[in-house]
């Protein structure tokens, strides 16, 4: 799996979604792969790179150092 597939699947769901909501990282991952945990590090490295606010129990997350769920939306402008 390509960073450039990985990317535009995140932004399409952050699209899709608005600015006022979120997604989680994994739905982009099961969209992508059948083994779709696997890909996750990979989700959440190139996620890091985007436009996209990460956040954990509603706190400013990092992507790539937060252990556990996590959620994504668009960055604010």
């Amino acid at each position: 799996m390509s960073d450039a597939e990985i990317a535009a699947e995140l932004m399409r769901l952050a699209r899709a979604r608005g600015a006022d909501k979120s997604f989680c990282p994994s739905e982009a991952a099961r969209a992508l792969a059948r083994d779709w945990r696997a890909l996750m590090p990979e989700v959440r490295r190139v996620a890091a790179s985007l436009p996209l606010r990460a956040t954990q129990k509603g706190r400013p997350a990092d992507p790539l150092t937060a252990r556990g769920p996590i959620r994504l939306s668009l960055a604010p402008e």
